[in-house]
């Protein structure tokens, strides 16, 4: 492949990665079966990205308004950036695994689009934890953990994507095909550098503070795979989105926690 076509794959990689994971309008690209697992390796620079901007808004309205309503305006600019895509992970998450005993009950919960009271608690739980901790970081430290958190939570898709099998068969597949995409397919070489550049991003933002937050988002994509595999026999994309939230929460909660 030439220098010219590669830049070109790349680049379509990376507009694709944007689409899957935010509402933010990229040129449209033609389908590809495999796109979306060569994109996972662009995942932490979308959340970079994403937080990058979080920290900008906070920055212009941090001397204007009180923490906690520039908590909410922050919190309201993620939500609707991304189409409240892992806020429905991890809905769905929830749902399935707090009303399913069985691998066939969690996943076909999961796929239900309604929402279930365990769906409704986290969502109300998850929000109000990130207003709580986004508002409670110290004023010169958010902007800092905004990127660090959204880097990682988004970094967790790439260990979970490699080692984890999809959790539907292929006929199940058919009916959400969106972990399919993603679990397994994940390259070594993704992993690797994806890892590189997470926790390159969060030590040069976070300096002495990077260790708590690489490590809880470490300990928690470990335990979160560990209960997947166990439960349902690897992940589903509600899976890679309630690991995304949870994560995002912890990075918050250490920097509450440490600073």
């Amino acid at each position: 492949m030439s220098s010219s076509a590669n830049l070109r794959r790349t680049w379509t990689e990376f507009l694709c990665a944007i689409q899957f994971l935010t509402r933010v309008p990229v040129p449209s690209q033609p389908y590809e079966t495999d796109a979306l697992s060569r994109a996972v390796k662009f995942f932490p620079l979308v959340g970079l990205l994403i937080g990058a901007s979080g920290a900008l808004l906070h920055f212009l309205l941090a001397p204007h308004l009180p923490s906690l309503i520039v908590a909410v305006l922050i919190l309201s600019y993620f939500v609707c950036i991304t189409g409240c895509l892992h806020e429905d992970g991890l809905a769905d998450a929830a749902d399935g695994f707090g009303g399913g005993w069985s691998r066939e009950q969690i996943l076909i919960i999961m796929h239900d689009s309604r929402i279930g009271s365990y769906g409704a608690a986290a969502l109300t739980l998850s929000l109000g934890a990130r207003l709580l901790l986004i508002s409670a970081l110290p004023l010169a430290h958010v902007g800092q953990y905004l990127v660090a958190a959204h880097v990682l939570c988004r970094w967790t898709t790439l260990p979970l994507s490699y080692y984890l099998p999809p959790a539907r068969t292929q006929s199940e597949d058919q009916i959400d095909g969106q972990g399919a995409r993603v679990a397994q397919l994940t390259s070594r070489g993704t992993l690797i550098v994806g890892t590189i550049f997470s926790f390159a991003i969060v030590v040069a933002v976070l300096r002495m503070h990077a260790v708590a937050p690489i490590l809880i988002s470490i300990a928690f994509t470990l335990v979160s795979g560990a209960y997947f595999k166990r439960r349902i026999g690897g992940v589903t994309g509600d899976c890679f989105g309630a690991a995304n939230q949870v994560t995002e929460i912890a990075v918050y909660l250490s920097g509450v926690w440490t600073v």
